[in-house]
């Protein structure tokens, strides 16, 4: 059983922004756009870097335009390998933070630097920072979903992709573990590797809201389906999935299991790659509403949603949208998620 710790401070109150209301462009139009943002990239020596879960528009852009499209852990990686000055991050502000850590020489730009994350949100620093010090036996592991400031107090630093391989690491040395934020995926690891984990009391508030009753509706209505679930998915929805996993790991799911349809458990901004991987496949949301619902499935992040061409684009043109980290967080955040991506080249090789 998790030993799930209350914060010691409240934490900060998750504001869920409205839906960007963004005018509507024909094909003429977003072909127009696109255009200009290449153009500008160009000159200003930059690279767009998307996640998954951003919008298809953005995607697509970063592919055609020799940028990189993926999830938290490869987002990280990209900024270190390209020879670009600027990096353009849509996605959520943790991952335009993790990308100036590791490039700190370079510009990072973010279409909109209000696009948070609910598990950043519910772990405040001083919170968190005192939760530690209560616990000076634990290994510190935090999730990539946090601050610059969680991750300078940290251990190591962990993306989905790469959470089970370091948990089971630290156990073999028989450390014990204090995990932040995601209680759901924290659960799901102790599951998985026997670690003695003490777990921060957060959530996705996108992940949380798959209902388990429905989804086994839509299991029977399927029933030749694969289930594919995020673990920062609650524990009945998890214990469905034919496979649990990364945004990544999901992905190569749909390319390389044989079933014709399959069921998703994540943000509704991964279909677009799937598509890619496996276009004659059926792709079907997972629900995240009850009976009588007006949405039978609403599972998109409101604030991967806050990225768009449209801002994409003034972000180029005023470079008014700038991460930029207090340098002695930056020195310290800098070792941990480092630490991760030596293990990840050492054990993974990738």
């Amino acid at each position: 059983m998790s030993n799930l710790s209350t914060p010691i401070l409240s934490p900060r109150t998750v504001e869920v922004p409205p839906h960007p209301q963004w005018p509507i462009l024909n094909t003429e139009e977003t072909a127009r756009m696109k255009a200009r943002i290449r153009a500008l990239l160009d000159a200003q020596n930059a690279v767009l870097v998307a996640h998954y879960y951003t919008d298809e528009a953005l995607q697509a852009l970063a592919e055609e335009s020799g940028g990189c499209v993926a999830d938290s852990l490869e987002m990280a990686r990209f900024g270190t390998t390209t020879a670009a000055r600027t990096l353009i991050v849509c996605g959520v502000r943790f991952m335009g933070e993790t990308a100036k850590i590791l490039n700190p020489e370079k510009r990072v730009l973010m279409p909109d630097l209000r696009a948070t994350c609910s598990l950043d949100e519910s772990c405040p620093v001083d919170a968190f920072s005192a939760f530690c010090d209560a616990h000076p036996d634990h290994a510190v592991v935090v999730y990539a979903n946090t601050s610059a400031a969680v991750k300078a107090r940290a251990d190591w630093v962990v993306t989905s992709s790469i959470a089970l391989p370091i948990i089971k690491h630290l156990t073999t040395q028989g450390q014990k573990i204090l995990w932040a934020p995601d209680k759901h995926l924290g659960r799901y690891i102790e599951r998985v590797t026997g670690a003695d984990m003490l777990l921060w009391d957060g959530a996705c508030i996108v992940h949380e809201e798959f209902k388990s009753v429905a989804l086994e509706r839509v299991r029977r209505l399927h029933p030749d389906a694969a289930v594919l679930v995020h673990p920062e998915a609650p524990d009945d929805i998890v214990d469905q999935a034919d496979v649990v996993g990364s945004t990544t790991q999901l992905i190569r799911a749909v390319a390389e299991l044989p079933n014709s349809e399959f069921i998703v458990a994540t943000d509704a901004g991964i279909f677009w790659k799937m598509r890619q991987f496996a276009p004659h496949k059926t792709l079907i949301p997972a629900p995240t509403a009850g009976e009588g619902a007006t949405c039978e499935s609403c599972a998109h992040c409101p604030w991967m949603a806050m990225n768009a061409l449209q801002n994409l684009e003034q972000v180029l043109r005023h470079g008014d949208q700038e991460i930029l980290i207090d340098p002695v967080i930056r020195k310290r955040a800098v070792v941990p998620i480092q630490r991760m991506l030596n293990f990840a080249q050492a054990s993974i090789g990738r």
